[in-house]
């Protein structure tokens, strides 16, 4: 997975999936597809990103942009 110069990553999010995994690259919207455990109620989702991303990169991850939305902006720091 790629990272923007300014350590941010576009997600088109689904939630309550499967399993919590990276599932493509979507080249029209520029941005990953994402599949989600948790359901979007709670804030459990974003809760499961975060997590994804803090585990996998080992740095600190937070939503940027589209706490509401499906499609995101994450910032690795």
């Amino acid at each position: 997975m790629d990272l923007k110069t300014d350590g941010t990553i576009r997600l088109i999010v689904k939630a309550n999936s499967k399993s919590t995994e990276i599932a493509g690259f979507d080249a029209e919207r520029k941005a990953y597809r994402m599949n989600v455990k948790e359901k979007a109620e709670g804030n459990k989702a974003n809760i499961a990103i975060i997590k994804f991303f803090s585990r996998k990169y080992g740095k600190r991850a937070r939503i940027v942009k589209g706490l509401t939305s499906r499609e995101k902006v994450i910032r690795l720091e």
